[in-house]
């Protein structure tokens, strides 16, 4: 089933991640922790910051310089408006892909 679901989350993962900041801001780490605590063990760091880097460029969190105890700051990273709107519109069509589906593996029309 690992391949099955990484193939599965490369379609979803900018979803999760954003509703992990919905929840409140966060550091790269802290996200790639949280998600591995959830389940998600598969999940390379490198995947999460490479993400990370994407929904700042399309301007969907804010980002924050923390400094940091150990090493070089820490970029926190926030939910803004814009990412609301586009978490809002993934968990629509989460919700209708997921109905589509239920209702295939029913067998109903």
């Amino acid at each position: 089933m690992g391949k099955l679901v990484t193939e599965m989350l490369k379609g979803t993962l900018e979803g999760i991640v954003l509703a992990v900041l919905a929840r409140r801001p966060a550091y790269g780490y802290e996200i790639t922790a949280w998600l591995r605590d959830q389940g998600f063990a598969d999940i390379a760091e490198g995947t999460v910051y490479a993400l990370l880097v994407r929904v700042e460029r399309h301007g969907l969190v804010d980002v924050a310089k923390v400094a940091s105890e150990k090493g070089p700051p820490r970029k926190v990273y926030s939910l803004n408006a814009d990412g609301r709107d586009y978490l809002d519109d993934f968990w629509k069509t989460w919700g209708f892909l997921s109905e589509r589906l239920e209702q295939l593996r029913q067998g109903d029309k």
